[in-house]
């Protein structure tokens, strides 16, 4: 198994009501699906997340052995040593990855979606997924968002902005001040890093809120959305 190459990953796809000129990648939180995380959203907002133009995928990882549950199978983006935010990352498993969700990007690309015109972020681990992807490899995204989540310390993310000279794309973070699982202060700690390395990035806090999304922290996200992917005038072809 270990040469093949990975399949395309499963993915849930809400469809824009209109003409399709935008495409954003939600990526789910650990042990969870694609269909999980839209479901959940749904189940929030009373319906689903959903634009006029702009096309949303919910891919799920694949399952792999994930040590911070002894090795058992998950549905995770990469594997960690343990969650917190001083050991080192499990580096091979990420970049893994970052090949899987590539060729999602380039899925879109062919669609004639034009990677300023993609954003891509998730939830927890799906965030830290997200900004290794885009501030590593696809610095032309249009944005990167990170819900309750967090980089190491010496995050490779880190090591590549240090050598960046181009623009990158910008960072919308939320994340709950009562979270006990990944703890605000990684969060803000990454938003500060980022910040530090030119990376023009907002952090939105929610007192009391744990480790979950919230109502009002997705209508921001979904307004952030519309700034970042506004419906283009239409042209003729």
């Amino acid at each position: 198994l270990g040469m093949a190459a990975p399949s395309a990953l499963q993915r849930s796809v809400v469809s824009p009501a209109g003409r399709h000129t935008a495409s954003l990648i939600f990526l789910h939180g650990s042990g969870d699906t694609g269909q999980g995380a839209r479901a959940w959203i749904k189940q929030i907002l009373n319906q689903d997340m959903a634009f006029q133009h702009i096309k949303i995928i919910y891919p799920t990882a694949p399952a792999r052995p994930y040590t911070p549950m002894k090795g058992a199978f998950s549905n995770v983006w990469f594997d960690r040593y343990k969650i917190s935010n001083d050991c080192p990352e499990h580096i091979e498993s990420i970049d893994s990855m970052c090949r899987g969700l590539t060729d999602l990007i380039n899925d879109e690309v062919k669609n004639g979606i034009a990677k300023n015109r993609i954003l891509i972020g998730g939830f927890s681990m799906g965030g830290g997924m997200a900004m290794h992807l885009a501030y590593r490899f696809h610095q032309d995204l249009a944005g990167v968002f990170a819900l309750s989540s967090f980089l190491n310390k010496d995050s490779a993310v880190y090591q590549a902005l240090k050598r960046n000279e181009s623009a990158l794309p910008e960072l919308f973070q939320c994340h709950g001040t009562a979270d006990e699982l990944v703890l605000y202060s990684w969060g803000e700690e990454t938003n500060k890093m980022l910040k530090s390395l030119g990376v023009s990035a907002s952090l939105h806090t929610f007192p009391n809120l744990n480790h979950e999304l919230s109502r009002t922290e997705i209508e921001k996200l979904k307004s952030w959305i519309v700034k970042k992917l506004p419906v283009e005038a239409s042209k003729a072809n």
